[in-house]
């Protein structure tokens, strides 16, 4: 009887926590009320309140659990950039992928609430980026260096490497999507479109052959001959 009690407590905190969630992602933390979200979980106030003593506590429950979310995201990371996976357009098929889930129109809309209320909340905004972010980061440095140990890839800083990649990639589809209301399936055909050639650069300046000098460090140093 109490491992059911427990279950069912279980399923009906993830449901106060799925209906908060889209409470303010719909108005916002100022717009959304404890009472509006009971409410759409099918709950009273009472037991709202019983699992979560106010809405700041609720809201960085909802913020946890949705940086929880990245195991899918350094799921695909670890699959896609292992040897056999890599050898076989492994980053290719990780830069669609990373840039289809984290363009994805519920995820900016957190993004963005979250980024609205880093200032007085600011431990949140940590918490996201460093169980999101920096984790997905993290995942991918460790595969680019036993890559490179593998001799597939040459990255004497899988770090930044893996910093460069993330940027390379998503600086423009991000900001456009963060500044924009929704990425619409036309840009997302656009984004597709920029990645060949930014993919191709990276593979020029971190490719296995060590003969082949990186256009983008050429570059570098004729520009800082010229400054």
């Amino acid at each position: 009887m109490k491992i059911d009690d427990e279950s069912r407590s279980a399923r009906k905190e993830r449901e106060i926590i799925q209906a908060a969630t889209e409470a303010f992602i719909s108005k916002g933390y100022d717009g959304t009320s404890m009472e509006e979200i009971a409410t759409r979980a099918g709950a009273s106030k009472q037991t709202v309140y019983k699992h979560f003593t106010d809405k700041e506590t609720l809201f960085g429950e909802v913020v946890r659990s949705t940086a929880i979310q990245t195991n899918d995201v350094v799921a695909v990371v670890t699959t896609l950039l292992s040897e056999a996976e890599f050898m076989e357009g492994g980053l290719q098929q990780l830069a669609r992928r990373l840039v289809a889930m984290l363009t994805d129109n519920e995820l900016l809309k957190l993004r963005r609430l979250i980024i609205a209320n880093a200032d007085r909340m600011p431990q949140l905004g940590r918490d996201w980026y460093e169980k999101g972010f920096e984790r997905m980061l993290t995942s991918m440095a460790s595969c680019f260096e036993k890559l490179t140990c593998r001799a597939l890839l040459r990255t004497p800083d899988p770090y930044l490497a893996a910093s460069h990649f993330f940027g390379m990639l998503l600086w423009i589809p991000m900001n456009e999507a963060m500044f924009t209301a929704t990425a619409t399936r036309a840009r997302r055909q656009s984004w597709s479109g920029m990645r060949t050639p930014r993919l191709r650069r990276f593979s020029l300046c971190m490719g296995r052959k060590r003969n082949r000098r990186c256009a983008f460090n050429k570059s570098l140093r004729r520009h800082r001959r010229c400054s």
